[in-house]
């Protein structure tokens, strides 16, 4: 038996490994465990933890089998990325070409900014192995079967102002939902309990193993995190009861970061249309019929939903949208806005034509727009002389209608930045694309189901 053992005495080097494999996955007691290794090396093992899971009703224990599957393929990514080897094993063999698809576009697009600045190409080399059946292994004839879930829907709440606009749209209309997180953030709970909705806190456990593969120079950077969370809360949906998975993502987070080298390179894929679409499609194939997957804002813009949000006022001292509170490893702000961050100057910029300057200010503390050395920031907002910054902000075309719209009142005009844009930036610009009337319009292009469409209704 000594001689299958695998030999890990000598720490694998990432950069180096020619295999990425997806090992195993299983269910149990409220706890997912999804497996991968690189070449022969030993297993990582992540694990996401459902509070007081139910037991599975056995209508819905194939769906949720298939789910799992999905989770542990997209999750994979976290990995797989610490070494980009050339080529990718399943231990369940193939996939058939709308699984393979879905993973080959979001590793792909998912890991663009990750290469980008990595200084890799990914194209033709990710490919996920693809049946050569005909036909592809679906549940039903070309369609899932119903699973009559109830009609409840699970909302991702993230601690910003655009879930929670999604929250106060859908209890609007009297629909039954559940706030959810993943995560241990203090913060996005105090806002979860703000909404008077029930709650549910998942967790989501990284192998240990990653980091110490950091500490050996893998390759790091940027990950489609919302499709993993998307495909955690399809479990969810399963397990406790919904039918309906409703984001908060906006339609401007289809919108390119930069385009290099013939590839557009997007910080925000997994939170746009075309993920939305792969992903929602695939659940109606492959899980159930009836389990929606959407965003309610995808019809609107940042400005209109920083529109909804100013009416919204009970959230004013619990909401923030500052990532440096979210991330995994370093310091976190001392207040809710550290004022430095791309999040914390487009979300002020982008509230500032909905509220009254001194409510503004009492919530970020500061004003923004008259500290000189924030230029740059806004800047890059504006997409003036610089790309739109690697974050969830709005597009620059709507960064430069907001500040237009400021530099048109007196309250506003003295700001340092206001002033600079006056006098250097506006003059360089085509006044009639500055308009922010157009930018409160919705669009058509959603994926929004029947029963929550009328929640559209609030965000007028």
């Amino acid at each position: 038996m000594r001689m299958m053992e695998k030999d890990v005495s000598h720490p694998i080097q990432p950069r180096l490994t020619k295999i990425f494999r997806f090992v195993r996955c299983s269910y149990a007691d409220g706890v997912a465990e999804l497996a991968y290794a690189f070449d022969d090396g030993a297993e990582m093992v992540e694990r996401i933890r459902f509070p007081d899971a139910p037991v599975l009703p056995p209508e819905r224990e194939a769906a949720f089998h298939t789910a799992l599957k999905l989770l542990h393929l997209v999750a994979g990514v976290s990995y797989y990325k610490a070494g980009v080897p050339p080529r990718i094993e399943l231990a369940d063999g193939t996939l058939d070409d709308a699984t393979a698809e879905l993973l080959d576009q979001l590793y792909l697009h998912g890991l663009a900014e990750f290469a980008y600045r990595n200084g890799l190409d990914l194209r033709g080399r990710i490919s996920f192995p693809r049946s050569t059946q005909s036909s592809p292994p679906l549940r039903g004839e070309g369609h899932a079967p119903p699973l009559n879930l109830p009609q409840r829907t699970l909302i991702p709440i993230g601690g910003g102002k655009d879930s929670l606009v999604t929250m106060e749209a859908i209890k609007s209309i009297g629909g039954e939902a559940t706030a959810v997180w993943v995560g241990n953030s203090a913060l996005i709970a105090a806002c979860a309990e703000r909404t008077g909705l029930p709650t549910l806190n998942i967790r989501r456990e990284l192998a240990p193993e990653l980091f110490e593969l950091n500490r050996l120079g893998a390759w790091n950077g940027h990950i489609p995190v919302t499709a993993i969370n998307s495909a955690i809360l399809v479990l969810a949906a399963l397990l406790y009861g919904h039918d309906s998975i409703a984001f908060a993502n906006e339609r401007s987070a289809s919108a390119a970061t930069l385009e290099y080298d013939g590839q557009q390179v997007n910080h925000q894929w997994s939170k746009g249309y075309a993920f939305e679409k792969l992903l929602g499609e695939w659940l109606h194939t492959h899980v159930a019929a009836d389990l929606d997957y959407c965003s309610l804002l995808r019809p609107y813009s940042e400005l209109a939903i920083t529109r909804s949000f100013a009416k919204l006022t009970p959230y004013f001292d619990v909401f923030s949208s500052c990532n440096r509170n979210f991330k995994l490893l370093g310091p976190k702000p001392a207040d809710r806005w550290c004022g430095q961050c791309p999040k914390c100057h487009f979300v002020f910029l982008a509230l500032a034509p909905f509220l009254p300057k001194p409510r503004l200010l009492s919530i970020f503390g500061r004003n923004l727009l008259d500290d000189e050395n924030l230029a740059a920031g806004f800047d890059a907002l504006l997409e003036y002389q610089d790309h739109k910054p690697f974050e969830c902000v709005g597009e620059g075309a709507e960064a430069r209608a907001a500040m237009h719209a400021l530099s048109q009142r007196p309250e506003w005009q003295e700001d340092a930045l206001v002033a600079r844009f006056n006098h250097e930036i506006l003059p360089q610009l085509d006044a009639s694309q500055l308009a922010l009337e157009p930018w409160l319009e919705a669009s058509p292009e959603h994926r929004i189901p029947a029963r929550l469409l009328p929640a559209l209704g609030a965000l007028q």
